[in-house]
Parts: structure tokens; sequence; C-alpha cells
């Protein structure tokens, strides 16, 4: 008889919101280790539904290198900039910018990690993210997520 070896599957939450994919991820026998977020009725949230996982505050003052790693970061950066329901500044808006703090967090964690973790990202968003800047947003999102993992890609007119 062959022993089978499981392997808990980790995940990290930033802009966690009311812990979506923290649960969805439990839901799935995904561990959710820690989370980021800075609005005090989601965590409040969160702490009461997954009173283990760890609060981190906000993603700005985090260091990705000094998280916990995990195999899964998800996140769903804010997206009032890139929504059809919004003013439409896109990835350079206030709000939205803020994605390219997940993408430090990962770079990070990967570096202290010798490229190990996370293993995977996910990032949701909203009905406009694919038209935001006539699809020029979404082009950077995808060249961020994928020059995470080869330094090769050019990312020519996005922010770093």
């Amino acid at each position: 008889m062959k022993k089978i070896i499981s392997k808990v599957i980790t995940l990290g939450s930033l802009f966690d919101g009311s812990g979506g994919f923290p649960l969805g991820g439990m839901m799935s026998g995904i561990i959710p280790l820690w989370a980021s977020e800075i609005e005090p009725f989601a965590i409040r949230v969160t702490t009461k539904r997954l009173p283990q996982m760890k609060h981190y505050g906000d993603i700005s003052a985090l260091n990705g290198a000094e998280l916990p790693p995990v195999d899964i970061i998800t996140f769903g950066s804010p997206c009032q900039d890139m929504s059809i329901a919004g003013r439409r500044s896109g990835l350079s808006g206030s709000r939205s910018s803020l994605f390219y703090e997940a993408v430090r967090i990962i770079k990070e964690m990967r570096g202290a990690t010798n490229d190990k973790y996370p293993r995977f990202c996910v990032w949701e968003n909203v009905p406009g993210a694919f038209s935001s800047n006539k699809g020029e947003d979404f082009r950077c999102v995808l060249e961020s997520l994928c020059h995470i993992k080869d330094e090769r890609i050019v990312i020519s007119r996005c922010k770093k």
C-alpha cells in the first residue's frame, strides 16, 4: 500500500477586504496564514470569521521578505480608477496604482525565498480593468506579473 503524502497549501491575502479569497481558499483546503487590509470593519469581519489569520495592516508599510512565505498570494487591488463606474484614471490613479505594491511584495518574498514562494498569485478586479486606458492598463498588469518571474520582459510604458 502506498503512503499518500499531502502538502499543505498556504495563502496570503493583500487588499483582503472581508476575506473572500481566504474563505474560498479554506473551502478548498488551503490554509490562509495572513492578510493585509486597512479598513477597520473589514479587519473585524475577518478576525471574527478567520481568527487564525494574522493581520499586517497597510500594504505600503510591509516588506514581502519579512512576511511568512505562502504558496499563493491573492489580491484585489483598489479598482476605483479602473472601473467603468469611476473616473477611469487607470493604473496611474492614486488608488489603482496600489497594484504595484502587490507586485513589490511578491518580488520581495520571492527574493527572500530564492524564487520558491509564492508559487502563484491571483489578481481580481472590476469590469473596466480590460478596457482601462484602451487596454494599456491590463497590458501593464500582465507585463508586471510576468516580469516577476522573468526579468527579461520589458515594461516600456508601465510604472515599475
